[in-house]
């Protein structure tokens, strides 16, 4: 086991605050002394199937405590994602159904353990003691906190002030999460700077039980491929990890030099000497920031699809992009023409091909000029295309062959 100092070293990189750090420092000498891990919990609702690379910073932290040989909880909160966080919610958020949440969870599982390992993975559903806390027992637990206390969090505060509906089950939210430390005895927790509301909630709950006070890690949240907004789906500014390697090493090399660095410092997995040396060498220009570009996007895809995959994806990225060519892997469609007709709306085509989500999106990524067909830009919504087999690229990485046939003879 590395020396607390050195750990305390790792453990620092890219966070936003630790609270309080001096006691985190104090937890890991008796940790090393002792020859004992801490117990680090971070606790996810499993609101979505599918994780992004943004979410992925907290279990990028996860993995380092682990590989330092701590335990880590992986909670997931069955309990309390059928209640909603509120946090940052301007109105009562819509709880989820039990299946929902299980199903999440599922999917949850398979993702994070390409991420840390399984065998050293600690994973605990909060419905374990939630579910069981009587309603006298609930009512102990609110009563160690005040509605003025509640009204310091900002989101709530503004509600209040904007007269906008809080529900009771929403105050509950971040005393059930605090308990979940409780219920646990952990060490440190971590989580977004989103969360302190919620993460101090933890200590101070530890505190009236009588145990002693976890530690706060704050990670940054972060920022989607536009670099401004938080990564987020709804805002298509998110590389998935269950994307394909293609699309994972496209969407990487499209980040700005700045990005790049946070994007470096948060999830890749090269030491923090290998780091210096690269911001030095970006720096004073030694290191061109497209091959640290294309190094980084490697290592993601390498980390959840594989060596092979991550050169095919690079190989195919320098072909298409590069080179003027075509993936090797193009999706085929065969579309038939109506009866009576020998031609097919471009739109349509595009749609039915899964190449835009509507024939209004394909219109406007052709009128943007974002279209070809067989290597010709097409600028013409209205264009159509006759029986026969076509090449189909719309903006820059989604390519199809379709195929337009005449209608079946009844």
């Amino acid at each position: 086991m590395l020396t607390p100092e050195k750990q305390l070293e790792i453990i620092k990189r890219g966070t936003t605050e630790i609270l309080l750090e001096k006691e985190l420092l104090e937890k890991l000498t008796k940790s090393y002394q002792e020859a004992r891990p801490l117990k680090i919990k971070a606790g996810f609702d499993p609101t979505a199937p599918d994780i992004h690379i943004g979410h992925t910073v907290l279990i990028e932290k996860l993995r380092q405590f682990q590989e330092l040989g701590h335990e880590v909880i992986f909670l997931i909160g069955d309990f309390t994602g059928m209640i909603g966080d509120p946090t940052g919610k301007s109105e009562t958020r819509k709880p989820l159904t039990r299946d929902d949440v299980l199903a999440n969870a599922e999917t949850y599982k398979e993702q994070v353990f390409k991420i840390l390992d399984p065998a050293k993975t600690r994973i605990v559903f909060n419905s374990t003691w939630l579910e069981s806390m009587t309603v006298t027992e609930l009512i102990r637990l609110q009563a160690k906190l005040t509605v003025a206390r509640m009204l310091e969090r900002e989101d709530f505060k503004q509600r209040f002030q904007n007269q906008n509906a809080i529900g009771i089950h929403e105050f509950i939210y971040p005393l059930l999460q605090g308990y979940d430390s409780v219920a646990l005895e952990a060490d440190v927790e971590l989580g977004g700077t989103d969360q302190r509301f919620n993460l101090l909630m933890g200590r101070e709950l530890q505190k009236e039980y009588g145990q002693p006070q976890q530690i706060v890690v704050m990670m940054p949240l972060l920022e989607g491929l536009d670099g401004v907004k938080k990564m987020s789906k709804s805002l298509n500014n998110y590389v998935g990890i269950s994307e394909s390697p293609r699309e994972q090493y496209g969407k990487l090399l499209s980040i700005t030099d700045k990005l790049m660095i946070k994007y470096y410092e948060l999830l890749s997995h090269i030491s923090i000497d290998e780091l210096n040396s690269l911001k030095a060498g970006l720096k004073d220009g030694s290191i061109h920031p497209k091959k640290a570009k294309e190094a980084f996007a490697m290592e993601i895809v390498e980390r959840y699809w594989g060596k092979d995959a991550a050169l095919q994806a690079k190989d195919e990225f320098d072909k298409v992009f590069r080179e003027g060519g075509v993936p090797d892997d193009i999706p085929e469609f065969e579309i038939r023409c109506a009866e009576n007709e020998n031609t097919l709306w471009l739109p349509q085509v595009m749609k039915t091909a899964v190449m835009a989500s509507s024939t209004g999106e394909a219109m406007r990524l052709i009128k943007q000029g974002g279209v070809s067909v067989d290597g010709i830009r097409v600028d013409d919504p209205n264009h159509k295309l006759e029986i026969g087999v076509f090449l189909i690229k719309a903006g820059k990485r989604k390519f199809a062959r379709v195929r337009i046939s005449p209608a079946v003879k009844s």
